[in-house]
């Protein structure tokens, strides 16, 4: 609801309507043409009265994005329910098969084995520890504790699966092993091309998604980290949500932020094994498109909140890229 705003000579510098009679006392003051009447509420009345029709829009605009964010709440716990129906079947003809123990005892003691007859001898595995090290100590000194300052500056969203942000030594090992061997890197180089041994993950209401990433990424800048990667999948058919990789310059070390809703986060959880499935090349043709299928499943139910298709990669894609 709009307020009228009055016109500037209906109040004079002072922010006080003239209320003085003529000097001679013969009759009022002369009236504007047309009859109007000149205004005679303080300024700061006006601006009182314009604070409190802003406030009920801002009001009325709250509760109705509030009634759509419950509605898409409500929607997906069906959504939900019946894609775990569907995660139970695909096991039924699928079932995942037992992990054969890993026999370590031939292995060097201080070495690490893990499966695919990967292995990491005592030297190499004692420098991958020692990265390891480093990067924790990283993670809670400056890192960390910089994420929660940035928590704390917005109390409608915040940091969830907090206690996960470090990645498994087992996970990092897997991944430096074939940097070692694929890519013929030393340990400590293999072990700073893992992106996400430090993630984090934060999570907005749909109404204030687009401008509280745009925000936090600024403040991300302000804690004088620096952005070296930025994916928006809000498009994708097969995944919602953005992930950003940040640099800290002192030190070299990466981390993960991802930022997600309530709904794309839970999508991301129900179709992880899915994922993790297809990343592992195991499956048979028909198997990947089962996987495929029912990650567009889940991902189709995924409300995009207004704008946030619009946030730009970083560095930016081609028109033509993919």
């Amino acid at each position: 609801m709009g307020v009228d705003r009055p016109e500037e000579g209906d109040v004079p510098p002072d922010g006080h309507a003239d209320h003085r009679d003529d000097e001679g006392g013969g009759g009022g003051r002369g009236g504007r043409g047309g009859g109007v009447q000149a205004e005679t509420r303080y300024r700061q009345e006006y601006y009182a009265d314009l604070r409190v029709a802003v406030t009920a829009e801002e009001s009325v605009t709250a509760q109705r994005s509030a009634a759509r964010e419950q509605a898409a709440v409500e929607k997906w716990g069906e959504t939900a329910k019946e894609s775990r129906w569907m995660w139970a079947e695909y096991q039924r003809k699928w079932p995942p098969g037992e992990r054969e123990r890993v026999d370590t005892s031939d292995d060097p003691p201080g070495s690490w084995r893990g499966d695919a007859n990967r292995i990491l001898y005592p030297a190499d595995n004692n420098r991958v520890e020692a990265a390891c090290g480093r990067i924790a100590e990283r993670e809670r000194e400056k890192i960390s504790p910089a994420l929660r300052a940035i928590e704390s500056q917005d109390p409608d969203r915040h940091l969830i699966g907090f206690d996960d942000r470090l990645k498994g030594r087992d996970r990092i090992k897997e991944k430096v092993y074939d940097g070692i061997e694929l890519l013929k890197r030393s340990p400590e180089e293999a072990v700073s091309l893992v992106y996400d041994t430090i993630r984090y993950t934060f999570q907005y209401g749909e109404a204030r998604y687009t401008q509280g990433v745009r925000t936090d990424i600024e403040r991300l800048k302000d804690q004088g980290f620096e952005l070296y990667k930025l994916k928006n999948s809000w498009s994708d058919d097969q995944y919602k949500g953005i992930n950003s990789q940040w640099t800290v310059p002192d030190t070299g070390q990466r981390f993960e932020v991802q930022f997600h809703t309530r709904i794309s986060f839970e999508a991301k959880q129900l179709t992880h094994e899915a994922y993790e499935r297809l990343r592992s090349q195991q499956a048979d043709a028909f198997e990947e498109l089962v996987l495929e299928a029912f990650q567009k499943k889940v991902t189709a139910e995924v409300p995009v909140p207004p704008g946030a298709d619009g946030i730009p990669d970083y560095p930016e894609r081609g028109a033509d890229a993919r």
